[in-house]
């Protein structure tokens, strides 16, 4: 193809223009795969734009797998998936006013995921060739299905260095779940208490304490969790997120990872690793997870498949050292398992098909691209009225902003001009400790132009 007619509207982001005019053509068939679209300078030239533009366009169509770049041949059309669900593909100026009335527009909410690029037609190839299996109409065995176990194992060996048999391997349905059954079997062993990460989780906390387990707060430092307060606690347990720590999403070096693990040897107690958000790191090699330093006994892993997948389907899984799992055997055999088994079983079969790797890669490039249109934005409507913390990895970044309000004030703030912001002093211990008002964005779930949209709504409400 050498040419695209596409009628630009001047008030408005040019490149986001292309980009969902070449993506609406796609798939709605109307330009097939394998099609060679115009180089970066002839597009630039027929549109009366700048190449920086066109290469935007082409870069965030390239990240969806919309695209495909050829050396020295160009761009060409991919086959593609079909969406979740019909897209509206007009767009017109934002109305404020408007939007205020109909209460939200943008929702910087976290825990959710990109669904118009979810793999439909895999996901449901796999499901069928499951319940083809007699096996599925079964309950399942209460440590999780053996297939997906199994696969499991080898993902982590894969991804993250981590040597473990499926014997090990424990699926539930959510990360909350398992720390449920986990706070169970360290009261058995006579654990009290655990030292958590300050601010950290609240959805952790809130099970320890369900369980009648006392948690010690440990704070930050920048690297995350402060091991010199840590030796100064009396719990033989931690609790911590060193690949992506919440909510701040700082990264524990290695040398702080070995520190991490020598305390627990010397306590003799044990790590628990919960390897939040660790696929999506924008910058550099991910570090090596805990569990994989540490092959003996003093490591407990947690991972899930909802940041990276869908919510919806309820996976996560456990790696229990051998002496703890002996004993989570005796007490959890007849205690039947709560994730789906047909969840369960077609994961399984999505995974040893290579979609799941490679569904991740796909990811990582579509929400480094959001975090890239994320922080500019802020960067370019607030300046120095804010600073952005952890923009590396993840799903989400934090920003405090420069101002002499409180947070629930910036969030109603955010929300009468139709943006939904979240707060962070929940992630907090105690609500004495003095600190600038902190909002949580989340990016997952929008589109780069609901992005800006959304940056530039928070600009009219933050900025007097």
């Amino acid at each position: 193809m050498n040419e695209l007619l596409i009628h630009l509207d001047h008030t408005r982001s040019k490149y986001i223009q292309i980009y969902h005019f070449i993506r609406s053509l796609i798939e709605e068939g109307q330009l097939e795969k394998h099609t060679a679209l115009p180089s970066i300078r002839q597009l630039a030239q027929q549109l009366g734009v700048s190449r920086n533009t066109t290469l935007n366009a082409y870069e965030q169509l390239l990240a969806e797998g919309y695209i495909r770049s050829e050396p020295k041949k160009g761009y060409y059309v991919e086959p593609v998936e079909e969406p979740l669900s019909p897209i509206d593909r007009t767009f017109s100026p934002v109305d404020i006013p408007a939007l205020v009335k109909s209460n939200v527009l943008i929702d910087f909410r976290i825990g959710s995921v990109d669904g118009q690029v979810f793999p439909v037609k895999k996901w449901r190839n796999c499901a069928n060739y499951v319940l083809q299996q007699a096996h599925i109409y079964t309950y399942g065995h209460y440590q999780g299905e053996p297939e997906l176990r199994q696969q499991i194992a080898l993902y982590l060996l894969q991804s993250r260095g981590i040597r473990t048999s499926m014997d090990q391997v424990i699926i539930g349905s959510g990360t909350q779940q398992l720390l449920l059954q986990l706070s169970i079997l360290l009261k058995r062993n006579g654990y009290h208490s655990l030292a958590v990460e300050d601010p950290g989780y609240d959805g952790a906390r809130t099970i320890f304490h369900m369980q009648d387990l006392q948690t010690e707060p440990i704070p930050l430092t920048s690297k995350g969790i402060d091991i010199s307060q840590l030796k100064q606690s009396l719990s033989r347990i931690a609790y911590v997120t060193p690949s992506h720590q919440f909510p701040t999403g700082a990264i524990l070096p290695a040398a702080e990872r070995y520190q991490l693990l020598k305390w627990a040897e010397e306590r003799q107690g044990y790590i628990i690793e919960d390897d939040y958000d660790s696929e999506f790191r924008y910058r550099h090699q991910p570090i090596p997870a805990l569990a994989s330093l540490q092959q003996d006994a003093a490591v407990i892993y947690l991972g899930t498949f909802s940041k990276g997948f869908l919510p919806s389907i309820r996976l996560s899984y456990m790696l229990l050292p051998p002496a703890l799992m002996e004993q989570y055997r005796q007490m959890f055999s007849f205690v039947e398992q709560s994730a789906s088994v047909l969840h369960q079983q077609t994961m399984a079969s999505f995974m040893e098909q290579g979609y799941w790797s490679a569904h991740i890669r796909r990811m990582r490039a579509i929400y480094r691209r959001k975090m890239h249109v994320l922080v500019t934005a802020l960067q370019e409507s607030f300046g120095t009225e804010i600073r952005i913390i952890g923009a590396h990895s993840g799903l989400y970044l934090l920003v405090e902003v420069q101002q002499s309000c409180s947070e629930e004030e910036l969030i109603d703030q955010a929300l009468y001009h139709g943006v939904k912001v979240y707060p962070t002093n929940r992630y907090y211990s105690s609500s004495v400790i003095e600190r600038r008002p902190t909002v949580q964005l989340g990016f997952s779930n929008l589109t780069t132009e609901q992005i800006v949209t959304g940056v530039q709504l928070l600009q009219q409400a933050w900025i007097k």
